[in-house]
């Protein structure tokens, strides 16, 4: 059985309307305190490092704090809420170097580690100092069905992906993979400016701490290049205009076996021609004759499940709202659907035949309706109304 996973708040020790800085606060006490460098061979530190990361990382960024204040861990399971479509976070040792500002500094920088372990980071330093690849954005349009019931999606991307031929390394076959001669493979340099020393990406390695002797052909020792990938995506069911799907590792891949970024599919749902949706809610206008809503009787009305009968009552007036209850859209995350709101519109017919005309005439004289021969122009009843 699969552990229960904790609340973020209560894992970082903050109320759940802490500030940006009281969670940065809390999560820089806690890590410090946790980090397996600090608490070597103690597995359950090491989970619960871990744990923090992903909870800071959760809290810490406003969109997804906001998903998971409404849905709760349920919004970066797999295909799940509007923060995510696919589950796992960045690397907590990433997360852990951004916050505190570097993965070793050295040359006199004095990094993280050597201020709190010691150390160069625990052996840690290569896959740490590796360049994540960057994010990426796809907007993607569906159907106001597709938000329904959700559907399975396959779309296209053009982005750097691993070399086919170098396997990431960016380098030729049988090449070695060396230590930077320049940053002694911390992946950082440090220059000094005046009183102030600065820690910056090294040029060579571009942070990976590695060069190659012999550079792949291919990707010219970047270990990556442009590709085109085919990604296989789910939309939930409920999903609204505007949310966001995280499809992890999907983004560009790392330089030199580094970590893939993500892809973020921004979804557009396309305006329907009956449909007009707030939230879980949806909205339409019914044409109904005028002997329909004078008599009564029942309709057919189009609803997202197929056609559904609806009784109109005798003397129903234009503008009338009737509810059909779970009619509308379900719910992200939840088995509620909401309702369908069919708004009445009296249809006047625009043709009448000559006998309808008279028809109707006799039927507004019977309800003692002033109406002028249908002869008569619009002065000649302009001039009998101001008489």
């Amino acid at each position: 059985m699969s552990k229960k996973k904790r609340d973020y708040y209560e894992i970082l020790g903050v109320a759940k309307g802490a500030s940006a800085d009281e969670i940065k606060k809390a999560y820089r006490k806690l890590a410090v305190k946790l980090h397996p460098d600090k608490n070597p061979g103690d597995k359950a530190a090491e989970d619960n490092f871990k744990e923090l990361g992903e909870a800071y990382e959760a809290l810490s960024d406003a969109d997804k704090r906001a998903a998971y204040d409404r849905y709760g861990h349920a919004a970066f399971a797999q295909g799940g809420g509007p923060a995510r479509g696919g589950g796992g976070f960045h690397d907590p040792f990433d997360i852990f170097r951004e916050v505190f500002g570097g993965g070793g500094g050295g040359g006199g920088g004095g990094g993280i580690f050597e201020q709190f372990f010691g150390g160069g980071g625990g052996g840690r330093q290569d896959r740490e100092n590796r360049q994540r690849g960057s994010d990426l954005r796809y907007d993607m349009q569906i159907t106001l069905e597709e938000a329904a019931f959700g559907a399975e999606k396959e779309i296209e991307v053009s982005k750097p992906s691993a070399c086919g031929v170098c396997g990431g390394t960016g380098a030729e076959k049988g090449s070695r993979v060396v230590t930077c001669n320049t940053c002694g493979g911390r992946g950082q340099v440090v220059s000094s400016r005046g009183f102030f020393q600065v820690s910056q990406t090294c040029p060579r390695c571009l942070g990976t701490g590695q060069t190659v002797e012999k550079p792949c052909a291919e990707c010219r020792g970047e270990g990556r290049s442009e590709q085109t990938t085919r990604i296989k995506l789910r939309i939930p069911p409920g999903i609204e205009d505007g949310s966001r799907l995280r499809s992890t590792g999907n983004g560009e891949a790392g330089v030199r076996g580094g970590q893939s970024g993500d892809l973020y599919v921004v979804i557009h749902v396309k305006e329907h021609e009956i449909f007009e949706r707030e939230e879980s809610n949806l909205f339409c206008d019914l044409p109904v004759s005028f002997a329909m809503a004078a008599l009564g009787g029942e309709l057919n009305v189009p609803t997202l499940h197929g056609e559904a009968q609806l009784k109109i009552p005798a003397g129903t007036q234009s503008g009338a709202t009737f509810k059909m209850r779970g009619k509308g859209m379900p719910e992200l995350q939840s088995t509620d659907v909401g309702d369908l709101h069919v708004r009445i519109v009296i249809a006047v017919p625009k043709k009448l035949t000559a006998e309808q005309k008279h028809k109707l005439q006799e039927f507004a004289e019977l309800l003692g309706d002033e109406v002028p021969p249908p002869h008569k122009s619009f002065f000649e009843r302009a001039r009998e109304f101001f008489q």
